[in-house]
């Protein structure tokens, strides 16, 4: 266990005290949650989904925001599901890279993610988008679940946690000139 003075911490997640590094039964288990949750997001498996969190969970989702509690998550997937269905439909969440720290609370648990997306309207398949988590977890019954889920997309400079000096100098500000939109048999005319 881990020592505080000459005492050991325990708590409901580490019965024995606060391990150093991440016991391998709980790293298999953890990284098994991320599986569950993505297969419960990605194909609108809402008892799947909801059971990868704490009831008492908060879940800070980029475009939705911060809520609490199994109905308010309940809640904005729905809203994912079926209000922009068309949007995710055909998602998949990847994750990986896995940072995972005990604490005496629980984990915490950072990683990376990818975001694949399948087009409906294109039948493509690209990108959505990256980042990365600090999530925040906790067991319950026994259970590793999700505590505080913090989705940090990569859509502005400053969202990437780049950790040395962040210059990125521009590229030159070369601008093209407009297209000819003049009718093409007009344009067939003008001298060579």
């Amino acid at each position: 266990g881990q020592l505080r003075g000459e005492k050991i911490v325990t708590s409901e997640c580490w019965p024995n005290g606060v391990p150093q590094v991440m016991p391998a039964d709980d790293r298999g288990e953890i990284t098994e949650l991320y599986a569950r949750y993505a297969w419960g997001i990605d194909l609108a498996d809402e008892e799947q989904a909801i059971a990868t969190f704490a009831r008492d969970a908060e879940f800070d989702h980029l475009w939705q925001g911060k809520v609490q509690g199994h109905d308010a998550i309940r809640a904005n997937l729905r809203k994912l599901w079926y209000d922009r269905q068309h949007w995710w439909y055909g998602r998949q969440h990847l994750m990986q890279h896995f940072i995972m720290d005990p604490h005496p609370e629980g984990a915490r648990v950072r990683c990376f993610f990818q975001i694949l997306q399948w087009n409906a309207d294109y039948r493509t398949n690209f990108v959505f988008g990256i980042g990365t988590r600090d999530d925040r977890l906790v067991k319950r019954d026994g259970r590793w679940k999700f505590f505080r889920l913090t989705v940090n997309a990569w859509t502005e400079v400053d969202q990437v946690p780049w950790k040395a000096d962040r210059s990125l100098p521009q590229r030159p500000p070369y601008r093209s000139d407009p297209a000819d939109t003049r009718p093409f048999d007009e344009q067939t005319r003008d001298p060579f």
